[in-house]
């Protein structure tokens, strides 16, 4: 997984007063779980930007002023319902021997056969769940949509599973292949052709038929 440093401050008081200020000056109240204690920190909202601001996820590596490092993920972060400034991120402390669940974002590779004949690709979960060890987390979950048809679903349980496991049910579905009208049509003119060439088939025939039978009459008058 990739990894992100963010540079931050303790926090000493974390009142509403104290956590008004900090927004005021462009500082982000925080807090880390996980640990032993709790960990109450600030830094820069500038700070977030490439963490937040992505489809991507990063193990974040926090360094305070003081010298301490926190290897920690973001969990939940909040946003003002009007202005979309920050107002606060909650991480997670991670531990090399400590599984830890988060939300992938999910990658999709490959040109499907069906969308070439037509079809259209839909995916329906963009971001899936996991459970693993922080080590052998993901960056994506690739999804190899190359051999899917009209009609074809990939669900969870079609991906290949590493040092991961997912905590969706194997029957979710991430993506299909739908059919479109555009298919429909073509799928009917292929039809038509087909019985065409059947009916030109069956008249030939009946022409030779009929040739054969004029040939005998004349042969038996003679």
């Amino acid at each position: 997984m990739k990894s992100l440093t963010i540079k931050g401050s303790k926090r000493e008081s974390v009142g509403k007063s104290a956590t008004k200020a900090l927004r005021n000056a462009g500082k982000v109240p925080c807090v880390v779980y996980g640990g032993d204690n709790t960990i109450h920190f600030s830094a820069d909202e500038t700070e977030f930007h490439n963490l937040i601001y992505t489809p991507d996820v990063f193990r974040v590596v926090l360094e305070l002023a003081n010298g301490e490092t926190i290897d920690c993920a973001l969990q939940d972060i909040q946003f003002h319902p009007v202005t979309d400034q920050i107002l606060h991120i909650d991480f997670y402390q991670l531990f090399d021997g400590t599984p830890i669940s988060m939300t992938i974002p999910v990658r999709v590779s490959g040109n499907a056969k069906g969308v070439k004949n037509g079809g259209v690709l839909r995916v329906i979960n963009r971001r899936l769940r996991v459970r693993a060890l922080p080590k052998n987390l993901p960056d994506f979950i690739d999804v190899d949509v190359t051999e899917m048809k009209i009609g074809d679903v990939f669900t969870v349980g079609d991906v290949e599973k590493e040092d991961f496991e997912f905590l969706q049910e194997d029957k979710e579905v991430i993506c299909q292949v739908r059919t479109s009208r555009t298919a429909i049509v073509d799928e009917i003119d292929e039809d038509e052709d087909e019985e065409g060439e059947e009916g030109a088939e069956g008249e030939e025939g009946a022409e030779e038929t009929a040739e054969g039978a004029e040939n005998k009459e004349g042969a038996t008058e003679e």
